[in-house]
């Protein structure tokens, strides 16, 4: 049992599942927007089955692709693919058995989730070789994320709307400026190893250029979404998550990345949960 368990643990620290808190707060999101009051709890199972698997596919499969680059790396050596803690035949089949989840859960929903799953599933999977042929792999990376409320909508309504979209790229800029600022430590060894990303191209400053106009492309978006939603507590909520953009932003300005971590995790951690409960606060509660 202690055996199982621990090997329940490393996958957990393989994937990072903690920061399923990145992307999961706006799946819920579009879930209350498209059904337009408290969710059906079935549905929201399935969102939830098709949110956590689809992201445990993403980054299973990251890890799969990235093994070798990850092993010459000084900080990303430790993981468990490189490190040997894992193997990759497990790690293969854990891949499999979300990628099956995944499509369960989009056929459980309704059938043009499930058409549209093996398109999501080539965005997700797909982002894991970005780094190797385009500087703006942080984009994509960012559509990644996107697909979450977009999905969750669709699941709900069969369509989608101007509200759900804005959102959406919201997301998508969000996501890419903050994962700017994750890129910036490895920015010397992605060049001698000739991947791509924004700070391995322009370097520290432009990096955080990038990074905070992303950001502010992210707030105007939400903030338009806020405008179409006529909602007042969502512009309560997109006050908080500007403080927190700024602050994260202030944090690094001088490229000292001593504080990454709070930046990174710590302030973007807030932004997912005060985003759903300031746009979804008048169905859940009154």
């Amino acid at each position: 049992m202690n055996s199982l368990a621990s090997r329940v643990l490393e996958f957990g620290r393989m994937i990072k599942f903690e920061h399923t808190i990145f992307a999961l707060p706006f799946a819920l999101v579009g879930l209350v927007i498209g059904s337009g009051s408290r969710p059906h709890p079935m549905v929201l199972g399935w969102i939830l089955v098709a949110a956590v698997s689809a992201r445990t596919a993403a980054m299973g499969f990251n890890r799969l692709v990235d093994q070798e680059i990850d092993a010459l790396n000084p900080r990303t050596k430790i993981r468990s693919l490189p490190a040997q803690r894992l193997s990759r035949a497990s790690a293969w089949i854990m891949v499999i058995l979300a990628v099956a989840a995944f499509f369960g859960a989009a056929g459980a929903l309704n059938p043009l989730c499930l058409k549209l799953a093996p398109g999501v599933l080539v965005i997700l999977l797909g982002y894991s070789y970005t780094k190797r042929f385009t500087t703006f792999c942080h984009l994509i990376l960012g559509l990644s994320l996107s697909c979450a409320p977009l999905g969750a909508y669709v699941a709900v309504t069969g369509g989608l709307d101007i509200l759900p979209i804005l959102i959406a790229g919201g997301v998508c800029f969000w996501t890419a400026g903050f994962d700017i600022l994750y890129a910036l430590q490895d920015q010397d060894f992605d060049r001698a190893q000739g991947l791509h990303s924004i700070p391995a191209k322009w370097g520290t400053q432009k990096g955080l250029y990038y990074s905070r106009f992303f950001h502010c492309i992210a707030w105007l978006l939400w903030a338009w979404a806020a405008f179409v939603h006529s909602n007042s507590f969502a512009w309560v909520g997109l006050t908080c998550i500007g403080g927190i953009l700024i602050r994260e932003q202030w944090i690094l300005r001088k490229g000292d990345l001593s504080r990454l971590d709070e930046a990174f995790f710590q302030l973007n951690a807030w932004v997912g949960p005060i985003f759903f409960l300031s746009f979804s606060l008048p169905y859940l509660f009154l």
